[in-house]
């Protein structure tokens, strides 16, 4: 007996649109959804971006070139998977970034471009998250003591996740520091 299993995917029309200050969250969404279509090597494979462009030859590391051949049924596959890349990628943007972009046929060209443009801010958001954390936090007598412990909680967890190494001890006594005098 064969069982077949359907994949569910993402709900993507409830993405913000790609203004520019929101990349980091949007990009890891759609990788994530590119990772269950299975197509998400059109983004990170030099072969895709020159397929795209009618070339088989790839540039190595120390620009020689590195023949590939690729028959007609892969080329139309790989052609597939960039167009429903590039679509996706165009129609989670807003207007002004899909303007700049429409003109970009590889799928992997617009995702690189937009890591070197959006992507490299990691400092300016390690300094806002930090400022936040311990600084503008503060518990106060009128919200739900859990309420504010998740908050807090939240935020640690922002800082970490920008690759900030925090012990917890430290965590743990910036808490105990925020608890209101009563």
């Amino acid at each position: 007996m064969a069982t077949t299993l359907t994949k569910t995917l993402p709900d993507l029309s409830k993405l913000e649109h790609l203004d520019g200050n929101n990349y980091k969250c949007w990009s890891h969404k759609l990788l994530i959804f590119f990772e269950q279509l299975e197509v998400d090597f059109v983004l990170f494979n030099e072969l895709s971006a020159n397929v795209v462009s009618n070339t088989t030859a790839v540039f190595d590391g120390s620009n020689t070139i590195v023949a590939i051949v690729v028959d007609d049924a892969a080329k139309k596959n790989i052609k597939k998977d960039n167009k429903t890349v590039r679509g996706h990628l165009l129609n989670h943007m807003t207007n002004p970034l899909f303007d700049l972009f429409i003109n970009y046929k590889s799928a992997k060209v617009i995702w690189d471009n937009l890591e070197k443009k959006y992507g490299a801010d990691d400092a300016g958001e390690k300094k806002y998250m930090v400022g936040k954390w311990p600084i503008k936090f503060q518990m106060v007598d009128d919200k739900p003591i859990m309420e504010q412990v998740h908050e807090y909680e939240n935020l640690t967890v922002d800082v970490l996740n920008e690759g900030m190494e925090m012990y917890e001890i430290l965590q743990a006594n910036v808490l105990l520091e925020k608890f209101p005098p009563s």
